[in-house]
């Protein structure tokens, strides 16, 4: 690869990440002049790489995706090292997380295809660490899968709306005291369970597979 192939490839990367940063601190009506600032370049090397804002926000979209792929699916099939690494270094990952949080927030058409585009996710890493013997197989994976994305979003969501002010927070910080504070209860969950036997389960599988008169 020549130089200049380099330097342009590093150029899109850091229109990427400044663009990251910047949607998900302020929201999609930033400008590309603003993003282009951050970067270090000028908007027309913003739309020689890109196209477009659409262009850039769905280039930001892949990349989101593409790294909680990795970290999720190696999370549930590798060693518990591997997670535990993960979380020492949650900050790294604050700016694609608050990205995401604010594509959520913000809704919309993007939005929604890159909440489906994570949940379809859950469901394959979920299938791989069944494979790997790390996770318990489902009666049914797409929604069990669904309701792992939204708790885990929602918990985020909630918790930053509670906040006194939600639009200025320090992201890093607060995605480690969410994690510290979520941490130790989720995996308890997730580990040992909640209920003591499995009479609830086995009286809603009763109830889904034969409803009393009145509620079919």
């Amino acid at each position: 690869m020549s130089s200049a192939a380099a330097s342009d490839l590093t150029a899109r990367a850091r229109i990427r990440d400044a663009a990251l940063e910047y949607f998900g601190r302020h929201g999609f009506k930033v400008t590309i002049r603003a993003i282009a600032e951050k970067a270090g370049v000028s908007p027309g090397l913003v739309m020689h790489h890109f196209g477009s804002k659409d262009g850039l926000r769905r280039a930001c979209d892949d990349h989101v995706f593409e790294v909680v792929h990795k970290v999720k699916r190696e999370s549930v099939t590798s060693d518990p090292s591997v997670a535990l690494q993960y979380v020492a270094h949650v900050e790294e990952f604050a700016p694609l997380l608050a990205y995401a949080v604010r594509s959520f927030q913000e809704g919309g058409a993007a939005g929604l295809a890159l909440y489906e585009r994570i949940v379809e996710d859950v469901q394959g890493y979920l299938a791989a660490g069944e494979a790997a013997g790390t996770i318990r197989p489902s009666r049914d994976r797409a929604k069990r899968a669904r309701w792992l994305a939204e708790s885990s979003m929602g918990s985020l969501l909630v918790a930053l709306s509670a906040r006194p002010d939600p639009d200025d927070i320090d992201f890093p910080l607060f995605l480690r005291e969410w994690m510290e504070e979520h941490m130790l209860p989720v995996l308890e969950l997730y580990t040992e369970g909640l209920y003591t036997d499995r009479q609830m389960l086995d009286a809603y599988l009763l109830y889904v597979c034969d409803p009393p008169e009145g509620a079919r």
